[in-house]
């Protein structure tokens, strides 16, 4: 018997509703402009698996790297999420780019659709399947992205793209699920795209949607450009406008929001994969705009840890559920900054990347780190990173136990705050 799905998702407008409720309206006290809004993040990992060398992903607290446990620990993390505002989070069926620690992501096998794109792995399909039910049970949405630049060229030709888009979709439809977007390709415009024409063009991408749309049923369909990037032939032929904020200062994603509405398409906007740069969320909720938070070392590197982790993820979801109306205790002054990067399972061998984290950023003028004592490094712009490259990017630093690690925070109203210190322990 197949069961009756508790989610359904429907679009008015440029409008989501849950159940034929505008989303948060079933919220006490949440504000009505921003009711209506999909706030999401970015769980790109959710199915991930590597057929090529999965042993290299037994790290960060799970050895032997299981993907059946990625998944379910996904799931598990999903209702404390749900309880800050979350309600769809981004699973890619070729997955992302584990970009702090794999240089070549092409030498990652994790291509559920064959050379061909006609087949459809069977354990992938039971991943998805148990996570899409899952978020079903909850009330969230889930959207699925069908490739990855970075698996491209395990996809044989043009022929094998489209195949795989129908064979996706062919998934999606035979799951009967309601609470699903459909993501035709994330990024389509970068990389390893450039191969398959049908892809990496905007006309390409535009077709692509359409057949997503045709071969899943009616599931509603976008696609998403590089950071910062919108194209209106895109735009025009998606039914949710997927955009991504990667390393926009909050201007620059202001303006990207303004191009969209320029070609007054009445549709809803989602930033589906932004940075760890929670200050975007002001131009997000102050322009009805869905944003997605996207943090790519506790949320991208394979295994991800999918909780609530304390620094940026905790701060994103506090700043999320203000945003929204939910209410939440107060913090105190010092409980607003948080130095991170010191967990023992976000290490990776003697590597790790030392991040200030912050309630509130944009309050940030600039951040002076020091090792031992000594300057080390200085960062300008959220988020606050040591070896800062951009706003999703950073170097690792290598350390040794004992370490002692200090963080400076200069405020912009000319203030210098407590200092923050913590130690490498192992």
């Amino acid at each position: 018997m197949i069961k009756i799905s508790e989610t359904k998702l429907n679009i008015t407008g440029n409008k989501f509703l849950i159940n034929g409720q505008l989303t948060y309206s079933d919220i006490e006290d949440s504000k009505e402009e921003i009711q209506g809004l999909l706030m999401n993040a970015r769980f790109i990992q959710g199915i991930f698996d590597d057929e090529n060398k999965p042993q290299r992903f037994a790290r960060f607290g799970m050895n032997p790297y299981d993907p059946e446990q990625n998944t379910d620990n996904l799931i598990a993390a999903l209702p404390e999420w749900y309880d800050y505002g979350l309600r769809a989070f981004t699973v890619g069926l070729q997955g992302g780019g584990p970009v702090n620690t794999i240089e070549d992501w092409t030498t990652i096998d994790n291509n559920p659709y064959g050379e061909e794109g006609t087949s459809f792995d069977s354990a992938y399909q039971q991943r998805l399947d148990k996570l899409i039910k899952a978020a079903d049970e909850l009330g969230m949405i889930v959207i699925v992205s069908l490739l990855y630049q970075a698996q491209s060229p395990r996809l044989k030709n043009g022929k094998a793209i489209r195949n795989a888009v129908k064979t996706g979709c062919s998934v999606l439809k035979n799951g009967n699920y309601s609470n699903v977007i459909i993501e035709v390709a994330n990024e389509h415009n970068v990389g390893n795209f450039s191969r398959h024409p049908i892809v990496y063009s905007t006309e390409g991408a535009a077709y692509l949607i359409e057949l997503a749309r045709k071969e899943s049923g009616g599931l509603p369909v976008g696609c998403s450009s590089g950071g910062g990037e919108a194209y209106k032939e895109v735009c025009e032929a998606s039914d949710v406008i997927l955009n991504h904020g990667n390393g926009c200062t909050r201007q620059e994603f202001y303006n990207q929001i303004k191009k969209i509405r320029s070609w007054d398409l009445n549709k809803p906007i989602v930033c589906n994969e932004d940075s760890p740069c929670i200050g975007q969320l002001e131009v997000a909720f102050g322009n009805q705009v869905s944003w997605g938070y996207y943090n790519n070392l506790t949320k991208q590197e394979p295994p991800a840890d999918w909780g609530i982790t304390p620094g940026e993820d905790y701060f994103f979801a506090r700043r999320m559920a203000a945003g929204i109306g939910i209410q939440k205790p107060p913090l105190s002054e010092e409980e607003k900054y948080y130095l991170q990067g010191f967990k023992p399972d976000t290490a990776l061998g003697d590597k790790r990347w030392i991040r200030l984290a912050s309630l509130y950023p944009e309050k940030i003028n600039y951040v002076e780190f020091y090792k031992n004592g000594s300057f080390f490094d200085i960062s300008y712009e959220e988020p606050y990173m040591v070896n800062y490259k951009t706003t999703w990017i950073q170097e690792p630093v290598k350390v040794n136990q004992g370490d002692r690690w200090l963080a400076k925070i200069y405020l912009n109203d000319g203030r210098e705050i407590k200092e923050l210190e913590k130690a490498v322990l192992r």
